[in-house]
């Protein structure tokens, strides 16, 4: 990748700068595959000037994480008390949008960031979320805290989304779109008892009948855990009672493994999506097929999703070439099905919103630490067809 130079002189906010290109080179290549010397020839400074601002990595990727987090509480800190859900999710919508290249770094802060970074990091959301929870509750009245709680996560979930895609949209618009879908999550009753539609059966995961398959599964778990990066193959091989030595038998390195696991979730996904719209009828009904299918997909396969969703910036370019197109392929059958519900949409808004949809279910399925009961899952389908509009 050919840097580009940020400026060659040297401002007053230069380590703001290198923040902000950090964020950028995380956010695309993940903790492990960016490098100080591409962040700091993107600032068009040298290495050894970027180590008189950030004694490593880790503490440059630490500002990165809180960086975003710590304007979000700003933001929310300069609006009036009595500021109203509208006025929030502007407010968060306007910076999250600026500074979308960099927010990808929240998909590894769990994994690479130590217990005291992750615990302030925690207490910086949990800050955002009563903030956003207040001016929610005014609006909505009586509706409990558990539930104001989740639909906050949710609607704060769409909004993050922004940042784990490249769909352009026009800045205003994109706010604006932004905005009214977190606001329609919160005011959206999340049934929970899951008794629209029919349930959802998704595809089992393959039994390991072969050591190649056996590997493949003790993996997953260390990489859901641990990140991809740090897990060894010697913690891989201890798993299925191997030697190291005897791992290259069956993949020839670790990333064959990680392909092999995001390649896996993708096959799942696909035929679970082409079980869930089997009669259906009517696009509004496929929407909701789609929500439902995704959330249990999510929940069902937690570990393996999230490897997929984290780690896929770490595959070399060759390995994710496939991946792409399933990812697409998976886009546009949302896209297609949003779209004839919502005729008013053009494809680039309704990519947006299915993103915003995923981002729900991301986030409501933390707030909900991943129970999988029926009622919760009918509860977050339901957050995914209100932000989605339908």
């Amino acid at each position: 990748m050919t840097a580009e130079p940020i400026t060659a002189t040297r401002p007053r906010n230069r380590r703001q700068l290198i923040v902000e290109a950090a964020g950028r080179r995380f956010s695309e290549r993940g903790y492990h595959g960016a490098s100080m010397e591409e962040i700091a020839a993107a600032v068009g400074i040298s290495a050894a000037a970027l180590y008189r601002h950030f004694p490593n990595k880790y503490a440059l990727f630490a500002e990165c994480a809180h960086s975003m987090v710590d304007r979000l509480v700003a933001v929310l800190d300069e609006l009036p008390p009595d500021a109203a859900p509208a006025e929030v999710f502007t407010a968060l919508a306007r910076v999250t949008v600026a500074h979308r290249a960099s927010g990808g770094v929240y998909r590894w802060e769990a994994r690479y960031l130590d217990r005291t970074d992750r615990r302030l990091l925690a207490g910086k959301f949990a800050r955002v979320v009563r903030r956003v929870t207040e001016a929610v509750r005014e609006e909505e009245g009586e509706v409990p805290l558990p539930e104001l709680q989740l639909r906050v996560a949710a609607a704060l979930g769409a909004i993050g989304s922004i940042t784990m895609h490249r769909t352009s949209v026009a800045k205003g618009r994109l706010e604006g779109l932004l905005s009214d879908c977190a606001l329609r999550v919160t005011a959206t009753d999340p049934e929970p008892a899951g008794a629209r539609g029919r349930p959802v059966e998704l595809p089992p995961l393959p039994v390991p009948r072969s050591r190649r398959a056996e590997i493949l599964n003790a993996a997953v778990p260390l990489f859901a855990r641990d990140g991809f990066a740090t897990v060894t193959n010697g913690q891989i091989a201890e798993a299925v009672g191997l030697t190291p030595s005897a791992l290259y038998r069956h993949y020839p390195g670790k990333v064959d493994i990680l392909a092999a696991a995001c390649l896996q979730a993708a096959g799942l996904l696909a035929a679970a999506v082409d079980r869930s719209l089997r009669d259906v009828i009517g696009p509004r009904d496929a929407v909701r097929a789609l929500a439902a299918t995704y959330v249990a997909y999510s929940f069902e396969h937690t570990a393996l999703t999230s490897v997929a969703e984290a780690e896929f910036a770490g595959l070399p370019a060759e390995l994710q070439r496939p991946l792409i197109v399933a990812q697409r392929e998976h886009i546009a059958v949302w896209e297609e099905q949003l779209r004839q519900a919502r005729p008013e949409l053009d494809p680039r808004r309704a990519r947006v919103l299915v993103h915003a949809g995923f981002g729900v279910v991301v986030e409501a399925g933390r707030s909900l630490r991943r129970r999988g009961g029926p009622e919760h899952r009918g509860a977050v389908t339901e957050l995914v067809v209100g932000a989605l509009g339908v």
